[in-house]
């Protein structure tokens, strides 16, 4: 490629790290690639975890994105309603060859009516809050819908990543990638996702987060009426 792809990622307070720094990992060993930490303002913002991430660019600096991102986390929840998010994001995605999500970050682009009528994935426990925007929710790692590419919970992040790459450059570069991280994941147990985990341990975890769900839902639901209203 000629010049350099603006990869804007979405940067903002109680975001899930992980989110961002795996897709970053894998999106940084391509000098093809130029990445942009854009939150609001240059003001350091601290994850769910207490980490703090730097921006390299605010709103008002940010160049033209030709691959807008979005990382999810609890600080999504604020983002639903956020207009000048929004505003930004559909600014962004103008004329963006991909636009692109992991987990919960999803949710953040459907509340930006930029999912419309798309297929795509998110956390497997608020995944069906898709549908209320016009979305299709697919139970799938990573979602590709024309130029719309999605990626499941947290972790999945490496897998997304990776994917776009391959878009971009081609399988083998993409491979190179995968072998230099040495991403050769074998977890230590069975059970990452609700498709292998015990049933037990699944309505487990869907009890003990059953609270914060239900205030995603609920503001997911309004964002979504305040979207088909127009």
């Amino acid at each position: 490629m000629e010049s350099q792809i603006n990869v804007v990622m979405l940067l903002y307070p109680n975001m899930t790290q992980l989110d961002l720094t795996g897709p970053y990992e894998v999106l940084v060993q391509f000098k093809e690639l130029s990445l942009h930490l854009v939150a609001k303002n240059r003001e350091s913002v601290i994850d769910s975890g207490g980490l703090r991430l730097t921006p390299t660019a605010s709103f008002a600096e940010c160049p033209k994105a030709g691959i807008l991102f979005v990382p999810g986390g609890p600080g999504q929840i604020a983002l639903m309603e956020d207009a000048e998010v929004h505003a930004f994001l559909r600014r962004q995605a103008e004329g963006a060859t991909y636009v692109t999500s992991v987990c919960t970050g999803s949710l953040v682009l459907a509340a930006a009516g930029l999912l419309t009528g798309y297929s795509a994935t998110c956390h497997w426990l608020s995944l069906y809050q898709l549908g209320f925007f016009g979305v299709v929710p697919v139970k799938e790692r990573v979602v590709i819908d024309r130029n719309r590419i999605t990626g499941a919970g947290v972790t999945s992040g490496i897998d997304f990543a990776l994917t776009l790459v391959a878009q971009l450059f081609g399988e083998e570069r993409a491979k190179r990638a995968q072998l230099a991280m040495e991403y050769d994941p074998k977890p230590p147990f069975v059970g990452g996702s609700p498709a292998n985990a015990a049933p037990e341990l699944v309505e487990s975890l869907r009890a003990a987060t059953a609270t914060f769900q239900k205030e995603r839902e609920i503001v997911a639901r309004r964002a979504a009426a305040a979207l088909i209203k127009g």
